[in-house]
C-alpha cells in the first residue's frame, strides 16, 4: 500500500521538460512510482488536472534564528517552499566565540546549531551556509584591522569545521560589518577553505549601487582565485541613474565568465524594494566594536554630526524611499509603514539622518526597513537569464508576525509563477519551475531533491495556475498565496488551501563529507 497516491496531475518534473499527465506514488517519504498507477493508498488525491511540481527551494533565506522560534514556517510553506538555505549575506548563527555565545545565547559550533534546528522539528527542510561575517567576528570581533596570517588561519579552520559539520558553503555580506572590513585577499584565503568539500561561495556584493559593475568583477575574481563555485546573491541595481544600463553589463560579464568555464549563477527576489536593518544607512566605520559601540558614537555630538553629514550626502533623494517595517518598542509603533521623510516631518521637520539615528538608538538591532530602489525593467531582464533563480531573501514567519515585513517573506515564489511567468510571459511554466527546483538543488548539491523521479524525497506542490496569486503585498504582507492546493514535505501533507496542517516533517540537510 502506498503512503500517498496523487492521480490525474499535470506533472512538471523540474527538469524543464514539457508537462505531462500522470500519477505519482509515495512510500516512506520518497517517490516510488510515476506514470499510470493503480493500487491502494493511505491517502489518494485526485489532482483533476492541477499542476504537480517539486517543492520550491529557497536558495537565499535568513531563517537562521526564526526557524528556532517558528518551526512551522508558515511564510515558507504556504507559498510552496519545502527547502530553504540559510546563512546568507555573511551572517550565520554559528560558529561564535565562547564570549559572544554566552552574551547572545548562541552556538559555539555549527553542529550545535544544526542539532538545535533538528530538535525543533521544522516544517521545512533546512540547509545552511556558514557566514564569513560571523567567522570574522568570532576571530577578530568588529575590528576594521587587516587580518593577520594567524587570524586568517583561524578563520580557515572555523570554516573547514563548519563544512565538516554539514555546511554547504560560505557567504559574505560585503556591505555589512564586519564582512565589509575584509580585503579581497582575505576573502580569497578564507573562502578557499570550502573548496576541498565542494562548497560554494554566495556573496552579497560590496556594492549594488553605483559600483555594481566593479562589485561583480570582484565577486568573479574572488571566486576564481579561491577555486570555488559562485552564487551572486539577490542581483539588482539600486542606482536610479544606472537603471536599464548597468544590469546589461553585469549580465554580460557573468555570461562571459560562464563561457570561459567559471561556474557562476545568481538569485533574485521579484520585487522593486529591498529589506534590511535600518542601521545599514549608517557609514560602516561607525560599527567598529559592534552595535553597542555604534550606539555610543551616535550619542556623541561630534561623531554624530560627522555621521549625519555622510549619511545625508549618500542618501540624497533616497530617504523618502525607505520605510520602517518592524520595530520592537511600543512607543514607536506609529512609525511602522511610514518613510523616514514622513516620520521626520511628523516630528516637526527633523533632519532625516537624525531621525534614522534616533530610531536605531531606540531599537538597536530590532529596526527593519523596506527600501524601494529597483526598476521593473531590470528585474525582468535579470530574471529572464537561464542562470538566475528566485530567492526570497526572507525568513520563516507566522501569519501573525508583527509590523509590516517585506511581502517577499510570504509571496516570492508564487509571484514569479503568477506575475512574471503566467501574466508577463517571461518564460514557460516548465522553465519557471526548473528555476525554483532543479537549478537551486544543483547549485547547493542536493542530489535527492528538486526533481520528480523515483527515489527522490517527496517534496511536492500541487497548484492551480489560473488561480495563483501573490496576495501578500506591502500593505498586508502576512497572508497566504491563492492557488496553492497542497504542499507535501517528505511525503507529509503540510499545507492545504492556504492553511498549515501543523505537520513538522522537515529535515536538517547536512553536506555529506566527501573531502
Amino acid at each position: 500500500m502506498y503512503q500517498l497516491l496523487i492521480k490525474n496531475a499535470r506533472i512538471i518534473d523540474g527538469t524543464g521538460s514539457p508537462w505531462y499527465y500522470g500519477d505519482l506514488a509515495v512510500s516512506e517519504g520518497k517517490i516510488v512510482a510515476i506514470g499510470q498507477i493503480d493500487g491502494p493508498a493511505e491517502e489518494t488525491v485526485n489532482a483533476d488536472g492541477a499542476y504537480l511540481s517539486p517543492g520550491f527551494i529557497d536558495i537565499h533565506s535568513h531563517s537562521d534564528r526564526s526557524i528556532l522560534s517558528d518551526p512551522k514556517a508558515e511564510s515558507r510553506i504556504l507559498q510552496g517552499v519545502t527547502t530553504e538555505v540559510t546563512g546568507n549575506c555573511g551572517s550565520s548563527v554559528a560558529p561564535e566565540s565562547d564570549e559572544t555565545m554566552r552574551q547572545r545565547k548562541l552556538f559555539t559550533t555549527f553542529k550545535e546549531y544544526l542539532d538545535a534546528v533538528e530538535e525543533t522539528r521544522p516544517s521545512v527542510n533546512t540547509a545552511a551556509l556558514v557566514g564569513h561575517g560571523t567567522i570574522r567576528d568570532a576571530v577578530m570581533g568588529y575590528s576594521t584591522s587587516e587580518a593577520t596570517a594567524e587570524q586568517i588561519e583561524a578563520m580557515q579552520k572555523l570554516t573547514a569545521q563548519a563544512m565538516e559539520d554539514g555546511a554547504f558553503g560560505i557567504s559574505t555580506g560585503l556591505i555589512y560589518p564586519p564582512s565589509c572590513y575584509a580585503s579581497q585577499e582575505e576573502l580569497v584565503q578564507v573562502i578557499s577553505a570550502v573548496k576541498p568539500y565542494g562548497g560554494y561561495y554566495a556573496t552579497h556584493m560590496r556594492n549594488e549601487n553605483r559600483d555594481v559593475v566593479k562589485s561583480v568583477k570582484e565577486a568573479l575574481d574572488t571566486a576564481k582565485a579561491a577555486g570555488v563555485k559562485l552564487q551572486i546573491s539577490h542581483h539588482k541595481v539600486t542606482c536610479k541613474a544606472d537603471w536599464r544600463v548597468s544590469c546589461k553589463t553585469t549580465i554580460a560579464m557573468i555570461e562571459r565568465a560562464r563561457r570561459q568555464g567559471q561556474d557562476v549563477t545568481c538569485d533574485q527576489y521579484p520585487y522593486s524594494a529591498s529589506a534590511t536593518g535600518l542601521s545599514s544607512n549608517i557609514p560602516a566605520w561607525a560599527f567598529e566594536g559592534g552595535i553597542d559601540a555604534l550606539v555610543e558614537r551616535l550619542k556623541d555630538p561630534v561623531t554624530r554630526e560627522k555621521l549625519k553629514e555622510e549619511s545625508n550626502a549618500s542618501h540624497l533623494g533616497r530617504w523618502g524611499d525607505i520605510y520602517v517595517a518592524t520595530l520592537k518598542s511600543e512607543e514607536n509603533q506609529w512609525m511602522i509603514g511610514k518613510s523616514i521623510t514622513e516620520i521626520a516631518e511628523a516630528l516637526g521637520g527633523k533632519d532625516y539622518a537624525e531621525t534614522c539615528f534616533d530610531i536605531v538608538i531606540a531599537e538597536k538591532e530590532e529596526a527593519r526597513e523596506v527600501n524601494f530602489g529597483m526598476c521593473e525593467e531590470d528585474i525582468e531582464y535579470i530574471m529572464s537569464q537561464p542562470f538566475v533563480m528566485p530567492g526570497s531573501d526572507g525568513s520563516a514567519m507566522p501569519l501573525d508576525q508583527p509590523g509590516k515585513p517585506h511581502p517577499r517573506n510570504y509571496g516570492t515564489f508564487v509571484r514569479v509563477l503568477s506575475h512574471y511567468c503566467r501574466d508577463r510571459k517571461l518564460f514557460s511554466l516548465e522553465t519557471a519551475v526548473q528555476k525554483m527546483t532543479a537549478l537551486p538543488a544543483a547549485r547547493v548539491g542536493l542530489g535527492d531533491r528538486g526533481v520528480l523521479k523515483q527515489g527522490m524525497w517527496a517534496d511536492l506542490v500541487l497548484f492551480d495556475l489560473e488561480s495563483l496569486k501573490d496576495d501578500p503585498d506591502y500593505k498586508n504582507p502576512q497572508q497566504p498565496c491563492s492557488g496553492i492546493r497542497k504542499v507535501y514535505v517528505n511525503g507529509v501533507l503540510t499545507a492545504e488551501n492556504g492553511v498549515h496542517t501543523g505537520a513538522q516533517a522537515g529535515m536538517v540537510l547536512r553536506r555529506q563529507n566527501h573531502k
